[in-house]
């Protein structure tokens, strides 16, 4: 028999005082009450009650397995409990991943409504763009961006990563504004260095151009390649969420507004279980509501 239910039986009989009385607050019939009994002593090879025709006690040894039943039938309560707890209420530490630029220009001005709405969670978010092991890293979600490999991860897709073409005013002043793709090779461009070697790719009423471009400057970081053209040092291709601000408060100017640029895929990814804890689903939901296609 159930060991945790015979346990739970035989706290019935030592309370309720007598098998019967037993039986009627557990549900089950006088004969099942005493089978758990027997199932127990069998178990332990030592009798817990002193039955005789007209009333019942404890064994020596009854008394002591009654207190530590009691102790782990409590026990055992407050775990359910916690576990129910958990299941409705996300709370715990979550663990996260997110390039760079998108973690830290579109990421965490969000961060501040999804702590309002779940204070239970404690974020831990590492911003890097290389392509973190979930399982190696105990990382339980992932932005990533570009095609996905087949990992076997599950993803839920985002918006397109969205790429823009600036300069600043003071360089624009300097040096002119290009209106054709083919006017790039002509500028000054900071280059992520990564992609250094590659064509900047543009789609217009001409077709797909392909302009390589030049300059003094490679850097290995948007955030610095923002930085530098705020400062006057070139033209830039970076993503939407890292210049838009700029150029909506005129620090920087959207060059080639009419060429369609490349963009990225972009989705959330996890591992696959069957149990997804409640933690892990609010954020997962929360970021495919706030950044979702």
């Amino acid at each position: 028999m159930d060991l945790y239910g015979s346990m739970s039986v035989f706290v019935q009989i030592v309370e309720k005082g007598n098998l019967t009385a037993a039986a009627s607050a557990s549900g089950m019939s006088p004969t099942m009450v005493g089978n758990h009994l027997h199932a127990l002593e069998k178990r332990l090879g030592t009798s817990l009650v002193n039955r005789t025709t007209r009333r019942q006690s404890l064994t020596d040894f009854g008394r002591v397995y009654y207190e530590r039943c009691l102790e782990i039938l409590r026990l055992v309560a407050e775990v359910d409990a916690h576990a129910l707890a958990n299941h409705i209420v996300p709370r715990g530490r979550l663990r996260v991943t997110a390039p760079v630029s998108f973690g830290a220009e579109g990421l965490m001005p969000v961060l501040g409504d999804y702590t309002a709405r779940y204070p239970e969670v404690e974020l831990d978010i590492t911003l890097c763009d290389r392509t973190v092991d979930l399982i190696e890293e105990g990382v339980e979600a992932a932005i990533r961006i570009g095609s996905l490999p087949d990992s076997g991860l599950i993803a839920r897709p985002l918006m397109p990563y969205r790429m823009m073409i600036c300069a600043s005013p003071d360089y624009i002043a300097k040096h002119g504004e290009p209106h054709r793709p083919a006017d790039l090779a002509g500028h000054r461009c900071v280059a992520f260095r990564y992609s250094a070697e590659s064509a900047w790719r543009m789609i217009g009423e001409e077709g797909t151009s392909r302009v390589r471009v030049s300059g003094m400057i490679q850097v290995n970081n948007g955030q610095a390649i923002r930085v530098a053209a705020l400062n006057g040092l070139g033209v830039v291709m970076q993503p939407e969420v890292l210049l838009a601000e700029d150029v909506t408060a005129g620090r920087l100017i959207r060059l080639l507004p009419n060429y369609e640029l490349p963009s990225r895929p972009m989705q959330i990814v996890y591992l696959r279980d069957h149990y997804m804890s409640p933690k892990l689903r609010s954020f997962i939901d929360f970021i495919a509501d706030r950044f979702g296609v």
